[in-house]
């Protein structure tokens, strides 16, 4: 999976490639908490310090179930705009190999 961060556009760029998992529902986590999970992985790697939250611990008025990916100076969030509509982890199972999807980022401050 390869992750790009275009704070122009407010959007997260995810690439699927070949050795990236299935993701699926069931037992502690959702196919959306698990890819965010991944995405948190990669830009970590990539040098961003974030963390993954629900959203509501943060007192956000959202599902108690809804999470997203932040960096630790609340300058940016990576979430799922349509979270009652479809998971995102179920979405990247769909698209094939070299497809890219874009979640939403929503930035509060100049990433330049």
């Amino acid at each position: 999976m390869k992750v790009y961060l275009d704070f122009k556009r407010g959007t997260c760029k995810v690439t699927k490639e070949e050795s990236d998992p299935r993701f699926t529902n069931g037992g502690w986590s959702s196919a959306e908490s698990t890819l965010l999970y991944h995405i948190k992985k990669e830009l970590i790697e990539q040098g961003y310090d974030v963390i993954k939250k629900r959203m509501w611990k943060d007192g956000h008025l959202v599902s108690e179930k809804q999470q997203y990916v932040r960096n630790k100076k609340y300058t940016f969030a990576i979430y799922n705009g349509a979270y009652a509509v479809y998971d995102l982890g179920e979405y990247f199972n769909k698209i094939e190999v070299g497809e890219t999807m874009n979640i939403h980022m929503e930035t509060w401050k100049d990433q330049s």
